[in-house]
């Protein structure tokens, strides 16, 4: 293991350890980079934040809404998409489309066909009497930015459940018909059972992605209005690079570490118990 633990050291391990440093300590910039030992200083301020602590609770309605969203849709279109005889692999082509777009050119798309002045959205809104501006107001521009996420990475859950939807053994479905199973029934005690592995695996792959999510949010509304959409992630990059404290930024990206391990052991632990772990 020497090789990969030598190659692994620099590149990881190393920024990690100096992370860390930089969380017990006050940064210095002026005059060269300089750490002044500050203890847990840091530590106690991000748990007194109320920022910070705002910016959790923004986060955890941002993490359930897109991943929410994003795994009933994903199912739907994914079990549309097995009952299709023809012209399937076109279909799932055009839909996974949005997933290889840049999400900053998705935050750009979102942006210009939100804009009150040109964009074709808040034309169709106000043709329905809705007379708001979308990024402009606090509650609009939350679901737009969960819309814009929704809409770019719900075919890699619909690419997922197809593939695990594949897998269903037919004699299996057919020996339920027999019995009398009707198509909820199929559905909820044959189909979703024999793929419930797979739709885990993809639950976790999209939460470890979304509990860190920032480009579509920053190219479009910078974390406004009012503070509507800033994340942990904004927040974070707000710390770091608009006033410069980096040993603030260090524990938050610590603190956003240490919850998304929670997250993905609590993940290990049912995969473990359905003996997928290994």
């Amino acid at each position: 293991m020497a090789p990969g633990i030598l190659l692994l050291a620099p590149l990881s391990l190393l920024p990690f350890v100096f992370i860390v440093v930089m969380s017990l300590s006050q940064v210095h910039l002026l005059g060269g980079v300089r750490f002044d030992f500050a203890g847990l200083t840091n530590w106690a301020r991000v748990f007194t934040d109320p920022d910070v602590g705002m910016a959790w609770v923004r986060s955890f309605g941002y993490f359930v809404l897109t991943v929410g969203l994003e795994m009933v849709l994903g199912l739907v279109f994914a079990l549309c998409l097995w009952r299709l005889l023809r012209g399937r692999t076109t279909v799932l082509s055009l839909m996974l489309l949005p997933m290889f777009v840049a999400p900053v050119f998705v935050g750009l798309l979102g942006r210009f066909l939100t804009d009150s002045t040109f964009g074709l959205y808040a034309w169709v809104l106000r043709h329905l009497g809705v007379q708001t501006d979308v990024l402009g107001s606090q509650g609009s521009a939350f679901v737009a930015v969960v819309l814009m996420d929704v809409w770019e990475w719900t075919p890699l859950i619909t690419m997922i459940a197809l593939a695990g939807l594949s897998s269903v053994p037919d004699s299996v479905r057919e020996a339920a018909s027999l019995d009398g199973a009707g198509g909820w029934q199929m559905l909820r005690y044959v189909v979703l059972p024999s793929i419930s592995n797979v739709l885990l695996v993809a639950l976790l792959i999209r939460s470890m992605d979304a509990i860190r999510y920032f480009d579509i949010i920053w190219v479009t509304t910078n974390g406004g209005p009012a503070d509507a959409t800033k994340i942990v992630p904004v927040r974070l990059y707000e710390v770091a690079f608009r006033f410069f404290d980096l040993g603030y930024a260090a524990t938050i990206g610590l603190l956003m570490l240490a919850v998304s391990i929670l997250i993905a052991r609590a993940f290990v632990r049912l995969l473990d118990q359905k003996g997928m772990a290994r």
